[in-house]
């Protein structure tokens, strides 16, 4: 398992100078990084915002997700039901991860199912109610057809809903990463999703400084082109935020050990 998990990880280098990029007046933005179904640190990193945008003052604030909601953690259905209660209620814009992506198409195929499964699926459908009976004696077909009554309609077209990139002032907003030289308008959204080392070893500007997750590391990565706030909450216990407001940055991190989840 943990040669798997050590697939997923880049290199945590930081660079000391700071990327240059600034939002409208005004405008003030919280980019939450990968969830995977762990809805006790979104719930605790949520808190932290709502204390850090109190204290800074009035302004015009948007949450973002960067996408990867569900899989791997233990409650998919939990985030995504607590994703939908704020989209109703707050600013909030929220982008598609490959999670996002190969859960619908799951739902939509039985082959694709079967990759979802081997890939945190498993996990995000005993959250909806698939128990390990069900899981550990039943086929694709029949795991397939389950899933399909036990994920509500609403949670699919919420996520059909889910956007694939966001650029707000100098930052651009995606999951995983752009492919590096292509317009933005003709970005495939599987670069969007799933590229890795042709957009983290690329060492030119974007145009934007973007900011993703998708790619772990133990800690936010900064460099002069590019962002990295996926710090693995699903196996370490640690799920960060960027703010942004003018051209100021900072970070914000929830962090429950995995003793104490387990204690609790």
């Amino acid at each position: 398992m943990f040669n798997k998990l050590r697939s997923l990880f880049s290199s945590a280098a930081v660079e000391p100078a700071q990327p240059e990029a600034s939002l409208p007046q005004g405008q003030r933005i919280y980019a939450i990084g990968d969830i995977h179904g762990r809805l006790d640190l979104f719930e605790q990193l949520l808190a932290r915002i709502d204390e850090d945008d109190s204290s800074r003052g009035p302004a015009d604030t948007t949450l973002i997700l960067l996408g990867d909601l569900v899989d791997r953690g233990p409650d998919s259905r939990g985030v995504i039901e607590r994703a939908m209660q704020l989209k109703a209620s707050r600013k909030v814009r929220i982008l598609a991860g490959n999670h996002e992506e190969m859960m619908l198409g799951g739902l939509r195929d039985e082959e694709i199912m079967r990759h979802f499964l081997r890939h945190g699926g498993r996990e995000t459908l005993f959250s909806y109610g698939l128990c390990a009976e069900e899981y550990s004696g039943g086929n694709v077909r029949e795991i397939f057809d389950r899933a399909n009554q036990l994920v509500p309609p609403e949670h699919i077209a919420f996520m059909e809903a889910m956007e694939d990139q966001i650029v707000v002032g100098d930052y651009l907003f995606v999951h995983a990463g752009i492919r590096p030289g292509v317009p933005l308008e003709r970005q495939m959204p599987s670069d969007l999703r799933w590229i890795r080392r042709e957009f983290l070893d690329h060492a030119e500007p974007h145009g934007h400084l973007v900011v993703h997750g998708h790619t772990i590391t133990d800690e936010p990565v900064l460099r002069h082109n590019r962002i990295g706030i996926d710090t693995g909450a699903f196996a370490s216990g640690k799920l960060t935020a960027l703010g942004c407001e003018g051209d100021q940055r900072w970070l914000l991190t929830a962090f429950i050990a995995p003793q104490e989840r387990e204690a609790a």
